[in-house]
């Protein structure tokens, strides 16, 4: 029984890990490295400080069948939702975005106003930022209700991935 708990809490943690390194790639590779890195950056010591002042107390303190029920509530609601809004789109109720074309208008506004540099991009940083540490706060949940050594297994192994797919990704 251990091992399908392992592999469980390894697929959810890769991913989160996915989720978040993609769009540490994507802005990365749109806007630029820089920004991209230091977002992730500060997102992984943020995520270390919350576990290093939570993790334990929450665990300690919070008895985990209660804790569980609460985040799977919670992921049920965010997965109706979502569930909601596919349902939607491929009915036809509700508008597919395209996102090539909303990405190329709000570069070229970017373009336009001399926004696009090498340099640290503000929004670029915080955009990555918000994605590491919210995909991060998602495997600490994980961690908690599933077990550590997996998410840990599945982090390195992603991230291993990821930058083996860096050098096509860029050509695209």
């Amino acid at each position: 029984m251990e091992w399908a708990i392992t592999v469980a809490a390894f697929l959810a943690s890769a991913v989160e890990f996915v989720e978040a390194f993609t769009i540490v790639l994507v802005v990365g590779v749109t806007i630029n490295w820089r920004s991209a890195l230091i977002g992730t950056l500060a997102a992984a010591a943020s995520l270390a400080v919350i576990v290093a002042i939570f993790g334990t107390a929450l665990v300690r303190y919070v008895p985990i069948d209660v804790l569980r029920l609460v985040v799977g509530i919670i992921l049920v609601l965010f997965g109706l939702k979502w569930l909601k809004k596919a349902i939607l789109r491929y009915s036809g109720l509700k508008a597919l975005h395209d996102e090539e074309a909303i990405f190329e208008e709000n570069m070229a506004e970017l373009r336009a106003r001399g926004e696009v540099t090498t340099s640290l991009q503000p929004y670029a940083a915080l955009l990555a930022f918000k994605s590491v540490l919210l995909e991060g706060l998602e495997v600490a949940f994980i961690v908690i209700t599933f077990g550590s050594n997996a998410a840990s297994q599945a982090c390195v192994t992603q991230c291993g991935l990821g930058v083996s797919a860096r050098p096509p990704l860029e050509q695209l």
